[in-house]
């Protein structure tokens, strides 16, 4: 059963695209959350779900990010809400994904999941949750995963050492980093299962 895989966690991965690098200063823009389920002992996908997200008030976008991520804020067909509606969403999909699996609580998978972690933990608390819905610190890293399992960091690199397939031009969507960043743990933790 998935609560006893990995201490009664439930690993939940997301992917952020955010106005700039720095948490306190700017907003979140995009969030996509990758849940997991489990079968025959293997994580495999789940559902996957995307908001595009208002910048909140006050907070500063670099335009370079911007640049990086393509993200035009003014698309018509973006259609974005307010970043508490988003938040309100995510915890919804965390409680009942948690609830269905019987586990204690929900951890953050990313690449380079601190920066993921921060952003989110900061727009939580910026929007008046005192308690967050996944752990307050702790996190898996497929940055540190890769390491460990390819000898690599960059998630395209890992992702060509599984024989997964990574399309750059997708790259830096948060729903395409999401499922990536999945697949490259599932493939990771799965194989551990198979050779131990």
């Amino acid at each position: 059963m998935l609560k006893k895989r990995i201490r009664k966690f439930l690993p939940v991965v997301i992917d952020l695209e955010t106005g700039g690098l720095d948490y306190q200063k700017n907003p979140l823009l995009e969030a996509a959350i990758q849940l997991l389920d489990f079968d025959n002992n293997h994580f495999i996908l789940g559902e996957l779900t995307r908001f595009h997200i208002e910048p909140a008030d006050g907070l500063e976008i670099d335009p370079e990010s911007l640049e990086f991520t393509k993200i035009d804020l003014k698309h018509p067909l973006r259609q974005a809400i307010h970043e508490k509606e988003a938040l309100r969403q995510i915890k919804k999909i965390f409680d009942s994904q948690r609830s269905l699996y019987e586990c204690s609580r929900t951890i953050l998978v990313a690449h380079n999941a601190h920066f993921d972690h921060n952003f989110l933990a900061q727009a939580f608390r910026r929007n008046g949750y005192s308690n967050l819905p996944f752990h307050p610190f702790s996190v898996i890293d497929t940055v540190s995963l890769g390491a460990l399992y390819t000898g690599q960091t960059v998630l395209a690199k890992i992702c060509k050492e599984l024989n997964i397939e990574y399309d750059n031009e997708l790259a830096h969507s948060a729903a395409y980093d999401a499922e990536i960043t999945a697949k490259v743990f599932c493939k990771i933790f799965n194989n551990f299962e198979l050779n131990s």
